[in-house]
């Protein structure tokens, strides 16, 4: 049984989740995005016509409220990168059992971004400096790049983007309107130049906020 067809039947015996589209090519996946939106999308990378990273970029656009992991064989920083700058939240190598799969789309919708532990050390090691350059980076962060100046409420919505809590989640926690967090989050991200919420955290981390 192929990797797909194991996850599916996986999916099929957890009482909380229902699959509601499969698409085996990045043209399908692509169309695939015209339809309702889903709470979790898994993409993989190495598709027959093209790159999921595409399907994963148009989701983040058209699906902004989508939880989106990339399942896949590709473990490369190149692809790692793209696909944390397209919109995904997830990234996982196809070394998991599909039950294990099961447990760790349950952990991102509920907001956590599951990883898998060799991608997580290639994403440490990046941001990762020397260690003969630990000063000059602290001096430099303080003196060459201005940090962000952000309002309360921005603030406050990065503290909830940092605890993982989705854009609907901190709307009722902060009562107020699902699109006024949506214009929150795009303020962030604006003066923090990111586009994606793992940047956002990382940025905002070094930045001290």
């Amino acid at each position: 049984m192929g990797f797909q067809s194991a996850l599916t039947a996986a999916i099929g015996t957890a009482s909380d989740m229902r699959l509601v589209s499969l698409a085996s090519t990045r043209s399908q996946g692509l169309l695939m995005l015209e339809q309702a939106p889903a709470h979790v999308l898994l993409v993989d990378l190495g598709l027959p016509d093209g790159s999921g990273i595409d399907v994963v970029r148009a989701a983040h656009v058209q699906w902004p409220e989508c939880n989106i992991m990339v399942s896949t064989t590709f473990g490369d920083e190149t692809h790692v990168m793209q696909s944390i700058e397209a919109g995904a939240a997830g990234y996982l190598l196809k070394d998991s059992s599909p039950q294990a799969m099961v447990l760790e789309i349950r952990s991102l919708h509920a907001g956590g971004s599951p990883v898998s532990p060799m991608i997580a050390r290639q994403l440490l090691m990046r941001f990762r400096p020397p260690v003969n350059s630990v000063i000059e980076f602290a001096v430099g962060r303080d003196t060459d790049k201005e940090c962000a100046v952000l309002s309360e409420r921005e603030r406050e919505v990065l503290e909830f983007i940092t605890k993982g809590f989705t854009s609907k989640e901190i709307a009722a926690l902060m009562s107020v309107s699902h699109h006024t967090v949506l214009t929150y989050v795009r303020r962030v991200y604006a003066k923090l130049k990111v586009n994606s919420r793992a940047e956002a955290i990382f940025e905002a981390r070094v930045q001290g906020l």
